[in-house]
């Protein structure tokens, strides 16, 4: 099983993130997830959103506390200790960072951290600064869990024909920018 956290802020499209992650894995075969956990439920307020993903039915449903990979939309939630906390020791973090050069990093991630600009890449395909399709769309090429076609149905699924339009640019721009199948050894040693 594959378990995926991602942490963002109120309006930032991190539940939706993860149940689109999750009926695309489904799309492809496999079985998913999806559930958030709220604080205070208001816009701007942090939201953790948590995604599993098996070749099995998933049967567990509590939180994830030791997630493989970490999604972290608004990069200033890195300051808070419970982003990356119960990361495992192999596991990889994709940041939403228009500061590349800011976000190095940390030491011992050799090749397991990724920045990316998504909100600016949904500024320019969406229309507005929505960086989950992005995201999403970077998470796949690195991993390779999907195909990115799966998760484009699960955007047709979901939104209007426009809206799912915008989106699918935002997630082919997402996934130009990183290098494919870079994570692919965590998808692999969880058995996927």
């Amino acid at each position: 099983m594959l378990e995926i956290r991602i942490h963002g802020r109120g309006g930032q499209g991190n539940v939706v993130a993860a149940y689109l992650l999750a009926a695309a894995a489904v799309d492809a075969g496999l079985y998913g997830q999806a559930f958030p956990a709220f604080g205070a439920e208001r816009r701007g307020a942090p939201v953790a959103a948590f995604v599993r993903v098996a070749r099995d039915t998933v049967k567990r449903r509590c939180q994830i506390e030791r997630p493989d990979i970490v999604v972290v939309q608004d990069p200033t939630l890195l300051k808070a200790p419970a982003t990356l906390t119960g990361l495992r020791e192999d596991g990889c973090v994709l940041v939403n960072s228009a500061r590349l050069e800011t976000l190095p990093a940390p030491a011992g991630f050799d090749g397991r951290w990724v920045s990316l600009p998504a909100t600016r890449i949904a500024e320019e395909t969406i229309g507005r600064p929505m960086p989950n399709s992005a995201l999403l769309g970077a998470l796949l090429a690195l991993t390779g869990l999907c195909p990115l076609a799966a998760l484009e149905q699960a955007l047709t699924d979901r939104f209007p024909p426009e809206t799912a339009a915008r989106n699918r640019r935002a997630v082919e721009a997402a996934a130009a920018r990183v290098t494919a199948d870079a994570w692919r050894r965590v998808v692999d040693a969880r058995g996927l």
